[in-house]
């Protein structure tokens, strides 16, 4: 007698057609509000001038504490203020770069030695 078959015998073959029952789960489709965290620690430890990288992380940090309260209108707000605070320390960030390689450049080359 093989394994599988002695099993079945022991348990006892399907019961017959009873009534079957399902249970639904309904999950609530929340709303999700991006918190710019991450990238607002990037900017913090990488391009933070005029500190705005540690203000955006700041109100990241703040979108998080209001999303886990679920003041969904508050953690937009602070998170759309982190944004923009991130996108400014980018730029402000990439701007500072670039102008030091173009005054090393400058340097460099001679155009300043007279």
């Amino acid at each position: 007698m093989i394994k599988e078959e002695h099993e079945v015998s022991v348990l006892g073959a399907p019961q017959g057609s009873g009534q079957v029952t399902s249970t639904v789960v309904n999950i609530r489709s929340e709303t999700i509000v991006p918190d710019h965290i991450v990238w607002s620690l990037f900017n913090t430890l990488f391009m933070n001038p005029c500190c705005l990288g540690f203000v955006a992380f700041a109100y990241s940090v703040k979108s998080r504490d209001r999303k886990m309260v679920g003041d969904v209108i508050g953690a937009q707000s602070y998170a759309s203020t982190a944004k923009c605070l991130n996108i400014w320390a980018v730029v402000l960030g990439l701007l500072v770069i670039f102008g030091i390689i173009i005054l090393v450049i400058l340097l460099t080359t001679g155009i300043f030695h007279r």
